[in-house]
């Protein structure tokens, strides 16, 4: 067993920030080295249609068990973000020129893997006039062209600084989910997540099911940064009355001394009753776990979504 840590060198802009200590991680966190010969078969794929992928430059805990499975989430427009969260280990600076060729590569590797379901995903484009909608657009169809039977989800930033029109392109594109994450409460944003707006993102959730009230909407949220329980079920209560469908509860795990330190490692038996409370808020679909990430069983959790969506229909 291990922890995946990662270079704090990595992070030029952070470095003038404190260390914060890293606490030891509990049983329930730790996670097997990636050795299985599908984790590397995945890695080629990736690596010859030179795509990157949010599970190595977010060192997703879950790495490993999904790519041995041919899964991987990935990230569009480069590897480099315009933001500069505290929790989060991709790097900030000046992105480079968006590659035309790019969703032709995407589209490859999602046929090549053979997947059923695919998550994409990107850094924040704030200097790109539309955030890059038009390039999630052009992904989306062109994974469509080459994989007509795979349903795509994808996780795209806020769009702060951009015209309406930009949720607009991505949602008339037709994801099967559309995914924006929350990522903390609001009172922790200053510290967190300092370039975004939390009512801004709730909006953007609500303002897809104005534009497409059959489309589903995930969001996702970390624990264990400095909320209180009546903090998480107040964001409960705001998604819902923005109509989202599936939720997201995941442990914020610092990924090095310069990040947000971790206020402490919330139990399983926490996340269960979180579930809990959010089914009971009218949630067609929740993963709270430790190890929960936005695309973590995303496919499985999708077919899932689309069962309960039926079942509720059914009833109703």
């Amino acid at each position: 067993m291990r922890d995946l840590k990662l270079p704090a060198d990595r992070h030029p802009e952070k470095a003038h920030r404190p260390d914060q200590a890293q606490p030891k991680k509990p049983a329930w966190i730790r996670v097997k080295a990636p050795t299985s010969a599908g984790y590397k078969a995945t890695r080629e794929i990736l690596k010859s249609n030179k795509l990157v992928t949010v599970c190595e430059e977010a060192g997703c805990p879950n790495v490993g068990e999904c790519w041995s499975h041919g899964h991987a989430t990935m990230m569009i427009m480069g590897e480099i973000c315009t933001r500069g969260c505290t929790f989060c280990n991709v790097a900030t600076g000046k992105p480079q020129t968006l590659d035309a060729f790019e969703p032709g590569r995407v589209a490859h590797a999602v046929e090549t893997l053979g997947l059923n379901h695919v998550v994409i995903t990107s850094v924040d484009r704030d200097d790109l006039d539309d955030g890059g909608a038009e390039h999630f657009a052009q992904t989306i169809r062109a994974v469509r062209h080459r994989s007509p039977e795979t349903t795509i989800e994808v996780l795209v930033p806020d769009f702060l600084k951009c015209p309406a029109s930009a949720l607009e392109t991505v949602v008339a594109a037709k994801p099967d989910v559309f995914n924006h994450n929350l990522e903390t409460v609001p009172g922790l944003y200053p510290g967190v997540r300092p370039g975004a707006r939390y009512f801004h993102s709730l909006r953007l959730l609500q303002r897809v099911k104005e534009i497409d009230p059959a489309m589903f909407t995930k969001s996702g949220i970390m624990v264990g940064l400095g909320e209180d329980r009546g903090q998480v079920l107040q964001v409960m209560d705001d998604m819902r009355f923005a109509d989202v469908d599936f939720l997201t509860i995941g442990q914020y795990l610092q990924p090095t001394p310069k990040h947000h330190r971790v206020d402490r490692f919330v139990t399983p038996e926490e996340f269960k009753a979180y579930e809990a409370a959010a089914y009971g808020k009218g949630f067609l679909m929740v993963s709270a776990t430790p190890l929960t990430r936005s695309s973590y069983h995303a496919g499985e959790d999708f077919e899932r979504l689309r069962a309960a969506r039926l079942a509720r229909l059914g009833r109703g």
